[in-house]
């Protein structure tokens, strides 16, 4: 199963490229027919896209690569550092576009075959939004950062291009050329915005923030339904490394339980959290009731 959703992930990182360089190119045919710089912008931030989509691709690849003697908990946190380029990306992306649209502030231009133009940037959006949508689908449900942050930077672009499709339409329809580029720099202000949520939730990533609250809680009746013939559960820990969850907790029973019984404790512990948590990697560290509680603690039923 997780070799099906690995392989999974990497096919969509891989169509990515081919898809980024399609989108980028009618995006780019619509700013030379138009002259638009909000077109243009809109195709800045698409060239970013196929940087983004190549880092993606082999930081995945690497990611998913078995742990050995100098990584022993695998290689998963390197999509984070993908996600955080791709953000890195995003905003310089955004500094490109309010550099071309302030120079153009001061002599708007007026619009060349606006409605082929925006025909084919429609397009490009709407393929945007599909591929979006699966990437953004896949990444949550398979727990890969680098394909969320791709489908998410996707996303803030098919805003772009909607944003830019109904200020173009107002100046063709006003006659006000002065729209276009002032367009193009609230499109870019949009980006930063999305870029910085890309690079912080990543961040949150390299920095083992625990899992989301929904998952704890799951977790917590899971481990309490199936502890039965231990005395407590506390200092309970949780975090992700990208589509891995690490779980850790003290297991606390009889200062005379035999180490076989504790075992299988512990393995029926393990099985219950991984069916919450698939993949999940469990550590156990089992201690006699004299010592005394810390940390999360969770009730044991029975």
């Amino acid at each position: 199963m997780v070799e099906q959703r690995d392989n999974l992930v990497q096919r969509l990182a891989f169509w990515g490229i081919p898809l980024a360089f399609g989108v980028m190119g009618l995006k780019l045919l619509a700013w030379w027919l138009t002259g638009s710089v909000a077109l243009l912008s809109d195709g800045l931030e698409s060239t970013v896209n196929v940087i983004a989509a190549f880092i993606a691709y082999f930081v995945i690849r690497y990611a998913q690569k078995p742990a050995d003697d100098d990584h022993p908990y695998g290689h998963h946190k390197a999509e984070y550092l993908s996600a955080v380029v791709e953000g890195v990306l995003i905003v310089v992306a955004a500094l490109l576009i309010i550099n071309e649209a302030v120079a153009a502030l001061g002599d708007p231009q007026v619009l060349n075959a606006p409605a082929l133009g925006l025909a084919i940037n429609f397009v490009a959006g709407l393929i945007n939004l599909v591929w979006a949508r699966t990437l953004i689908r896949v990444g949550k449900s398979h727990r890969s950062p680098a394909l969320a942050a791709d489908g998410h930077h996707i996303m803030s672009d098919v805003v772009t291009s909607i944003g830019v499709l109904v200020g173009l339409v107002l100046v063709v329809v006003t006659g006000y050329a002065i729209l276009d580029p002032l367009l193009a720099i609230l499109v870019a202000c949009n980006i930063i915005f999305q870029g910085w949520k890309v690079i912080s939730t990543s961040v949150d990533g390299l920095m083992d923030k625990a899992v989301d609250v929904s998952d704890v809680e799951a977790l917590k009746r899971a481990i309490a339904e199936n502890a039965d013939g231990s005395l407590g559960v506390h200092y309970l820990r949780t975090r992700r490394g990208g589509s891995v969850t690490f779980v850790a907790f003290d297991l606390v029973v009889p200062a005379d339980m035999k180490v076989v019984d504790a075992h299988r404790i512990c393995d029926r512990l393990e099985a219950a959290v991984q069916a919450v948590l698939p993949g999940g990697r469990v550590t156990i560290h089992v201690e006699p009731e004299s010592e005394e509680a810390h940390g999360v603690g969770v009730a044991v039923k029975g």
